[in-house]
């Protein structure tokens, strides 16, 4: 008897092992403001063979997308939920993908930005190499890079990003053939995010083959994506909007400066491919790719923020160089659509979807997949192809039901048989996709509609034809944004009742070769004047008020500090503390109202040379129920503090903050605003 019950255990050891084996290893690749069009086989110029190899092998989704911002998309991505429905960055009400995949016998592992609270250590992920940070120096990198929850610190020499993070994630593979486990490896790119600082042999590969500006630049790529059939049939892609100027009206001062933009982020996205070249070719040597599910995917499109650019003069690679993004490249970037990052237009939320999976598709090489898809499918489709339970019940969180849908009968040469409605939010930027009808707004204007299955790049509004859709649509978005995300009141106001010139302040101003650094100084200037009465009266009183960053608004209402907050790097910076000549270490107290989302940050220094989000870095949790919470914040430092930086929050509403005081170690007011 026992010889059999040896022999039985044998045999089950050995069957547990076979279906490990069985299941495939997944390696999740997330690109930061990567455009529509940025790679070969989705129409670029850009050399980007090792993608185009991994989508003529496997598939290619055409309407697959994101949330058209960073932190939302990484939250829907992992979670399978919409941003709010997930409890944003905080995730409480959500269990993600590693949480998911461990319990079914899944080696754990990220390597890259993460972008959310907490750390990745916190949500499952059993190794974990990269930055916290949204954005990050390429060369020098911050001090938000932890090693396995353990601050990391960057090498000052031989460093770049992209190519750090591709070394560890090939080191946590190994680690993962070591305990002979399948693994989920999640990849998270920064590039081609902001700063654009490539590498020198990058960058000089593609000199001068931008001086033919984004009119030309976007032509072709418009051909090619005709050539290759991208889209299943003819397409008129959207014409140069209006805050975009003609290339040939640039003066040769400004095309110079923006072709040498362009050739920074097309070698930014040519390092990327190359990375990726690396771990595909070890998959290979190892055996392994064919049972690999590869899924590469952009967080939201082109970026066309113009902030402030350094050195023009000089290399984007030399030393403190960091140059800003471009409206006109973003628009070309995003060919054939409309707008950008953050805007719920086509442009905003369409994202290249690679799929490569020789042992698991049942599609032909080089397959389009032309039917909506999302983010939030990617947990579903991970747990019903690794043969996992999504958790209902999760300690110390409160998971809310999945959003998603499994797309493994796509990958079976199938369709999905429905899915509801995909719900488009961020900030005051808004849409819905149910079947072939959009509706969408931009910054909160009348409603669009649009069918786009005869219009994908959305250029014949039908809202004024079918004001019954529009009404059954917004109706749909209005009880989705209440009872399911259960948003705050202030994204759920109704939309304008007129439409207003559809502008962004931190877009390119062109007709002056140094208009986006001169906007980016006017708005600082703008910023440290008008604050209100209350401002004027603390000046009088000895205090130095903060100054907003550039996606808050800053008032003062009696003894409250009022942020309207864009989303897009909310908070205060207080720039030197007058009056502070104690050493530390400090509290900070405060009480926080919020109606926002994402968890709070301080950042602080203790010199003059060490510039604001730099320093160190402190995180709090934030309630967003509207109601006063109150705040202590401990600055452990001997020094004396310079300057600091409060981030009530990490997304778009409204925050009041009273009874803010800095103390000193026993207990004394220092310093207290407004």
């Amino acid at each position: 008897m026992k010889h059999y019950l040896c022999k039985l255990v044998l045999i089950g050891s050995l069957l547990a092992g076979a279906a490990l084996a069985d299941k495939p290893n997944v390696l999740l690749i997330l690109t930061d403001d990567l455009g529509y069009s940025d790679l070969g086989c989705y129409g670029s110029e850009i050399a980007t063979p090792n993608l185009d190899r991994l989508a003529a092998d496997g598939l290619r989704f055409t309407q697959f997308y994101n949330t058209a911002k960073c932190h939302s998309t990484r939250v829907s991505l992992l979670s399978g939920r919409w941003c709010r429905q997930a409890g944003d960055e905080s995730l409480k009400k959500a269990v993600i993908i590693p949480e998911v995949l461990a319990p079914a016998g899944y080696f754990t592992a990220m390597s890259g930005k993460w972008h959310l609270s907490k750390e990745p250590t916190d949500f499952g992920f059993q190794r974990y190499f990269g930055h916290l940070s949204g954005a990050t120096d390429y060369y020098k990198g911050d001090k938000s890079f932890r090693l396995n929850g353990q601050p990391w610190q960057v090498p000052k020499k031989e460093f770049y990003t992209t190519v750090a993070k591709v070394d560890h994630a090939l080191g946590f593979m190994e680690e993962a053939r070591g305990e002979k486990k399948p693994w989920f490896l999640y990849l998270a790119f920064n590039a081609p995010h902001a700063p654009l600082q490539p590498l020198k042999a990058d960058y000089q590969k593609y000199l001068g083959k931008y001086d033919a500006g984004w009119d030309a630049i976007r032509e072709k790529r418009l051909l090619k994506q005709k050539e290759l059939g991208l889209f299943g049939r003819e397409l008129q892609a959207s014409p140069r909007p209006d805050h975009v100027a003609a290339w040939d009206s640039l003066t040769p001062e400004e095309q110079s400066w923006e072709a040498r933009r362009m050739t920074a982020y097309a070698a930014m996205i040519d390092r990327v491919d190359q990375e990726i070249g690396r771990l595909v070719r070890d998959l290979e040597t190892k055996g392994e790719l064919d049972n690999t599910l590869i899924l590469f995917l952009s967080d939201n499109g082109a970026c066309p923020y113009d902030r402030r650019s350094t050195d023009r003069d000089r290399e984007p690679y030399e030393p403190g160089v960091r140059w800003s993004d471009s409206t006109g490249w973003a628009w070309a970037r995003n060919s054939p659509f409309r707008y950008y990052k953050q805007n719920q237009f086509e442009g905003g939320i369409s994202t290249p979807a690679i799929v490569h999976w020789p042992a698991g598709l049942k599609t032909a090489p080089g397959a389009l997949v032309h039917s909506p898809a999302h983010l939030v499918d990617v947990l579903p489709t991970l747990a019903d192809i690794a043969g996992a339970q999504v958790p209902e019940t999760w300690p110390g969180r409160d998971p809310s039901p999945l959003a998603g849908v499994s797309l493994k009968p796509v990958f079976n040469g199938e369709k999905v048989a429905s899915r509801p409605p995909i719900h488009l939010l961020f900030a005051s930027d808004r849409g819905l996709r149910d079947g072939d009808w959009k509706l969408v707004s931009f910054q909160s204007q009348p409603w669009e509609l649009y069918n786009i299955a005869e219009d994908r790049t959305e250029l014949n509004d039908l809202a004024g034809k079918h004001p019954e859709i529009v009404e059954k649509m917004s109706k749909q978005w209005h009880d989705m944004t209440e009872n399911v995300l259960k948003a705050p009141e202030g994204e759920r106001k109704p939309v304008a009742a007129e439409a207003t010139e559809q502008r962004h302040r931190e877009w390119t101003v062109y007709g002056d070769a140094k208009a986006s650094s001169m906007r980016h100084e006017a708005g600082k200037e703008k910023a440290r004047k008008g604050k209100g009465k209350g401002m004027a009266k603390a000046a009088a009183a000895g205090t130095k008020m903060p100054r907003a960053r550039v996606g808050t608004k800053l008032t003062v209402e009696g003894a409250e500090l009022v942020l309207e907050c864009t989303g897009e790097d909310p908070g205060l910076a207080f720039n030197g503390v007058p009056g502070v000549s104690v050493t530390g270490p400090y509290s900070l107290v405060f009480s926080v109202q919020s109606q926002a989302s994402g968890g709070g940050e301080v950042y602080y220094t203790t010199d003059a040379q060490t510039i604001l989000p730099k320093g160190k870095h402190l995180t709090f949790d934030v309630q967003h129920d509207g109601q006063w919470h109150s705040h202590t914040v401990k600055l452990e430092t001997s020094d004396t503090l310079h300057s600091f930086r409060l981030d009530a929050c990490a997304g778009p509403g409204s925050v009041r903050i009273k009874e803010l005081k800095l103390l000193d170690a026993q207990g004394l007011v220092l310093q207290n605003w407004p």
